[in-house]
């Protein structure tokens, strides 16, 4: 059993293990104390320069430590590598700075746990970019024709670049961009900011031909040309070359359509850009005439190639370049020629300054986040106790690959660097709550062959045959919504979908490797001879067709009433992330808890408000930023002032801010949903048949549209995580609605001369107990977040409660009907669409004996 095995059992502990290393640090260490324990060289050396970092940031707190030690490195020409050996960088990075920025950006990185905290878990940083006053005062109508939404655009695909998770960027008035960055500090990142406003003009200039600084006479600059120092950098420690670059460029970057970050075959980094056609023409116009020229003057001509003021390359030019990309080379680090190629993809047209910076501290108090995490506990200890206690050994077993099955989620999650929010997870621990459909549906199939008087060995050999096809149906499904939700979606979305994803593939294995080998392993070896479970459910002969149709009636006439209310209310059922609001500054002698704004909004029946403190950067006073719906934030003032006298709230500032999810977006997620139901009818009538498709897309559809009914009929409001939620309860319908049709498919294939109503019927009756465990199960976890959780945790586990509701109910009362429908009841109709022709297990040969 162990060599046929062996190899189950090295993949399971292989992929444990690496999970859990992904997973290490657990906790961020402060960059201090991270920097001093890990010095390995000179150590007494390194902590005094610490010493001397940390006095400059007592003296001056807007300068980290982390910032005043690079100050150090540069004013002293020090080469900080020498006290990291094991840290390896690249010999021929001559520059000393960028050594020093290199090492200590490794070191900020490895300092700080793998899973970054969002801004609900741990605040980050606040900035406000403004249209430059001097740009508007010049043009008036800069920021006219949707420059603005360009902008926010723009900065957007910057940041995620970037590799900074789950921004919040938004419009503030007319003139004003807020961008929210989770888990980050300007005290240490103190040119993110710049690096997300850059304008990123590429040209391309002429050298001059026959004149350089060291030619000409001391000063002496010929017309039409700049002195300019070059970016690269020089062997053997020469000085940077300087050169005359004529001012007007040859040609900019509109001249190319993308810029890709590349490494040569020695590791070193550079920049490939593609041209447009009409790009590549002019490309190798510009090209010819400098070539011609040098030949005329006798020398080889160069072509300066300047980003933003700074020249990065003046490589020389022997004859005409016609090709569709050429390359930028020069001393880039990995990081540096990601971030050109990022800016030059995405370049700014609008010129932005800095308005405002920001510390800011957690959206959520300290309260809300430990009854999320409370609840989320609670939640998977509901799940593991219903699994042991109904399905005892089975249950336990089931609970063991789950645990294993969480580490895998979070170690993939802490490989991507992804962020952690209190919704995310929410979306674990529901994530957890479905997982187990797997365990209960092979669970539920060795009962059948336990019943049929099989050896508990048969029975696990025949459970995991007959419940393999069903689950890698139902999880391919669901793998293709999630895939779309990160093709589409954006922020949250996509994080959900990413999520999700990793938690089909991280069950699936821990389901059909790891489960499958603990309990092969254990039933081979007689450690376990039975597996009581428990059976509150029996259903043998209940005519579900025969109520499909008034339930299919009852069911969409809720539908239709919940569609009514939602253009009814109209834009009111959207969040501050869709609509946009009021953002309020306070000033206050005594802090409040969110909670207790939060209070205080409720009973004014308000809705949605976001509370948060910030510091400005270099600044030591803290202020409270409210968010709330349009024309709402007087009223929660003077409500706020009349409940808490003593904590003296004056308001200081008031904005109008504009949804962080933009009509791209939204327009993004409803092509999601239809993409979602293209995907499930061509999957399941590929893998099934037309009927079965046009059943499940039409309980599909009925779950959303009710879930999203159902959900506004309560006052619930839509954010971006409920879009993404939505998203899911089309991945958990599709995944009850495979293993229903599946079993309806092997039973026809069984019972060759049964009526297809009754096929039906059988099918349903005999997955039913199946069903309802694992919608319990999900249930529970949902139950438990709704309970417990608080904000948008509850928001989540309530559309989930009733996506599982009607997830259930759709799989048997409507897409099973539809299918009946479809096919008008008539059997013959399925099979010539269909392959259901019977196969039959023959016995007595002597093949079958072997």
């Amino acid at each position: 059993m162990l060599k046929r095995n062996l190899w189950k059992l090295l993949l399971s502990v292989a992929i444990a293990v690496w999970a859990v290393s992904e997973l290490i640090p657990l906790h961020q260490t402060p960059f201090p104390i991270y920097a001093r324990s890990h010095a390995t060289a000179r150590q007494a050396e390194f902590s005094s320069l610490m010493d001397e970092a940390a006095a400059r940031h007592k003296a001056d707190v807007s300068v980290s430590e982390y910032v005043a030690l690079r100050n150090i490195a540069k004013e002293r020409r020090i080469d900080l590598s020498k006290y990291y050996p094991d840290i390896p960088l690249e010999n021929s990075l001559t520059n000393l700075e960028k050594r020093n920025d290199i090492l200590l950006g490794e070191l900020l990185r490895r300092s700080k746990s793998h899973l970054h905290p969002g801004l609900d878990l741990a605040g980050g940083v606040q900035v406000t970019l403004e249209v430059d006053p001097k740009a508007m005062a010049a043009n008036p109508d800069v920021v006219e024709q949707g420059k603005l939404q360009k902008a926010i655009d723009i900065i957007s695909n910057r940041i995620n670049g970037l590799g900074v998770s789950e921004p919040v960027i938004r419009p503030i008035g007319t003139n004003r961009i807020e961008i929210e960055l989770p888990d980050i500090n300007t005290r240490d990142n103190p040119d993110i900011v710049n690096e997300v406003k850059a304008p990123a003009r590429l040209e391309f200039r002429r050298v001059h031909p026959t004149l350089t600084p060291n030619s000409a006479n001391p000063g002496e600059i010929p017309p039409g040309y700049e002195l300019m120092t070059s970016e690269q950098e020089r062997k053997g420690g020469q000085p940077a070359e300087e050169l005359f670059i004529k001012r007007i460029p040859e040609a900019t970057g509109e001249i190319m359509s993308k810029a890709y970050p590349r490494n040569n075959s020695y590791g070193q980094p550079y920049i490939e850009l593609q041209f447009t056609p009409d790009g590549r023409k002019k490309f190798a116009a510009m090209t010819k005439a400098i070539s011609d020229e040098g030949k005329r003057t006798g020398t080889l001509g160069r072509m300066a190639i300047v980003l933003d003021g700074r020249l990065y390359e003046a490589p020389t030019v022997k004859e005409e370049i016609d090709g569709p990309s050429a390359i930028i080379e020069g001393s880039f680090t990995d990081r540096e020629a990601i971030e050109i190629s990022q800016v030059l993809n995405n370049p700014l047209d609008l010129p932005l300054v800095v308005k405002q910076m920001n510390e800011v501290g957690p959206t959520l108090a300290a309260d809300a986040i430990s009854s999320g995490v409370k609840a989320s506990v609670i939640g998977a200890l509901l799940v593991a106790g219903f699994m042991i206690t109904y399905y005892t050994i089975g249950g336990v077993i089931a609970v063991f690959t789950l645990a294993i099955n969480i580490v895998i989620i979070l170690g993939v999650m802490a490989s991507f660097g992804a962020t952690m929010t209190l919704p995310g997870l929410a979306g674990i621990v529901l994530t957890i709550g479905m997982a187990v459909d797997a365990n209960i549906l092979i669970f539920e199939r060795m009962r059948e062959e336990l019943k049929l008087g099989k050896t508990l060995k048969s029975a696990l050999v025949a459970g995991y045959d007959k419940a393999f096809t069903t689950i890698v149906d139902a999880h391919v499904t669901q793998l293709a919504i999630c895939a779309i939700m990160i093709w589409l979606g954006t922020g949250p979305i996509r994080g959900f979908g990413l999520t999700l994803a990793i938690g089909v593939f991280s069950t699936m294995f821990s389901v059909l490797v790891t489960s499958h080998l603990i309990m092969e392993w254990l039933i081979e070896k007689d450690i376990v001879k039975k597996m009581p479970m428990l059976h509150f459910l029996h259903t043998e002969k209940f005519d579900f067709v025969k109520y499909g149709l008034p339930s299919f009636i009852v069911s969409w006439t809720i539908v239709a009433l919940g569609i009514g209310v939602v253009f009814y209310k109209g834009h009111a059922i959207f969040g501050i992330d869709f609509a946009g609001g009021d953002e309020v500054t306070l000033a206050y002698a005594q802090k409040l808890e969110p909670a207790q704004i939060r209070k205080v909004a409720d009973a004014q029946q308000m809705g949605e408000v976001n509370p948060s403190y910030a510091t400005a950067v270099g600044g030591a006073s803290e202020t409270l930023h409210i968010e709330t719906p349009y024309n709402e934030s007087g009223r929660l003032v003077t409500a706020l002032q009349a409940a808490y006298p003593n904590a003296k709230l004056e308001k200081i500032g008031e904005d109008h801010i504009g949804p962080s999810i933009g009509s791209e977006v939204e327009w993004n997620a409803l092509k999601a949903i239809a993409w979602s139901m293209v995907v499930i009818l061509i999957y399941v009538a590929f893998r099934f048949e037309i009927g079965f498709g046009v059943g499940a897309v039409v309980a599909s559809v009925h779950d959303i549209l009710m879930t999203i009914g159902i959900f506004v009929i309560f006052g619930h409001k839509f954010s971006s995580p409920m879009v993404a939620a939505i998203l899911s309860i089309a991945g958990y319908s599709i995944n009850d609605t495979i293993v229903v049709f599946d079993r309806i498919r092997e039973e026809l294939k069984l019972n060759p001369t049964m009526k297809l109503r009754d096929v039906i019927n059988l099918a349903i009756n005999r997955v039913f107990s199946r069903s309802m465990m694992t919608s319990f199960t999900a249930f529970l976890a949902a139950l438990s977040l709704y309970v417990f959780g608080t904000g948008v945790m509850k928001d989540l586990s309530f559309t989930f409660i009733v996506g599982i509701i009607t997830g259930t109910f759709s799989s048997i009362f409507i897409a099973s009907p539809v299918f009946f429908w479809w096919h008008k009841g008539d059997r013959g109709h399925v099979e010539s669409h269909a392959d259901v022709v019977p196969k039959y297990e023959w016995t007595g040969s002597s093949k079958a004996s072997q």
